[in-house]
This record gives structure tokens, C-alpha cells and sequence, in this order.
């Protein structure tokens, strides 16, 4: 069962055990694994990461270490493929509300699965989608 959505940040600083992952979140990431519920992290975050550690925001290893949680049956965090259906879920994500791509497409699957998503973004936040932080 897909408990929630979290974007890249959120996916990333759960991975590494970061202190900007915000107590709400880790707390419901937590509860999540111990129920052995999914957090789903959508593709285009992989994507996002390969473009950060491009831009040397991210160390190298980070690709490689997100691919590697998401192929853990046992890890909390899941790979949501981008399809059909969160497309459509897009159309109900305000382009108005969420305007970055990325950042409208992690909330529509989160829309898509009827879980909130796990984000700090301000925009994503303050828009129609329920959110984690």
C-alpha cells in the first residue's frame, strides 16, 4: 500500500538521514515503513537527481544510491512510474498553483494514488494538494 508521495528533497534527505527532513515527515515515513506501507517516489525524481548531480548540487553517488533503496523490497521507498493516470491525475493539479513540472508531476501522483505528498515546497503546499511537512 502506497502511504504517500515524496518528492525528490524529501526522498533524498529520508534516504540520508537528513536534519532538513522535517519531524512530521520523518515521523510519517516512519510510521509507514513500520506498517510496511510504501512511500512512492515518482521517475521524474530519479530524473531530477541525475540533472542535480549534473549541476554538482548533489554527490555523484546519489543516483546510485536512491536506485538501490528503490530496488530493496524491504526499503520504504518505492519507484512510482510516471503513466497514463497520473497524467490525467495532472489536469487536477492547478499549472497556476504547482507552475515547475517536476514539482506538478510528483503532486499528481500523489493525487493519482489519493495520498499526500511529503514536501517542503512552498507552491505545492499552498495548492490543492494535502502535503507532509
Amino acid at each position: 500500500m502506497i502511504a504517500g508521495v515524496a518528492d525528490t528533497h524529501a526522498a533524498l534527505w529520508h534516504l540520508f538521514d537528513d536534519a532538513r527532513l522535517s519531524g512530521p515527515a520523518e515521523a510519517f515515513i516512519y510510521k509507514a515503513a513500520v506498517a510496511r506501507h510504501r512511500i512512492a517516489v515518482s521517475s521524474v525524481s530519479l530524473a531530477e537527481v541525475v540533472y542535480l548531480i549534473e549541476k554538482n548540487r548533489l554527490p555523484p553517488s546519489a543516483y546510485d544510491d536512491l536506485k538501490r533503496a528503490l530496488a530493496d523490497p524491504d526499503h520504504v521507498l518505492k519507484e512510482a512510474p510516471f503513466t497514463v493516470g497520473i497524467v490525467d491525475a495532472l489536469r487536477l493539479v492547478p499549472r497556476e498553483a504547482v507552475p515547475d513540472m517536476p514539482d506538478r508531476i510528483v503532486a499528481a501522483t500523489a493525487v493519482y494514488f489519493g495520498v499526500p505528498v511529503i514536501s517542503r515546497d512552498g507552491r505545492i503546499r499552498a495548492s490543492n494538494v494535502k502535503t507532509i511537512w
